[in-house]
């Protein structure tokens, strides 16, 4: 399963760093608030595309 995330992750290259930057930043630094939620929205989203890309627990 963990083989499946890294390889995924490795296969979009942009868009991890971007998540990875984006969770970086709302989690140690206090950006403006309405900032602040557009990251978390985009947060959100690269989370919903990662979850349908990888699809871990095909039933």
């Amino acid at each position: 399963m963990f083989k499946n995330i890294l390889n995924g992750f490795i296969d979009q290259p942009i868009l991890t760093s971007i998540f990875i930057a984006d969770f970086g930043i709302l989690l140690f630094h206090r950006p403006p608030f309405f900032f602040s939620l557009l990251m978390f929205g985009a947060l959100i989203g690269m989370c919903m595309y990662f979850g349908q890309k990888l699809s871990l627990f095909k039933i």
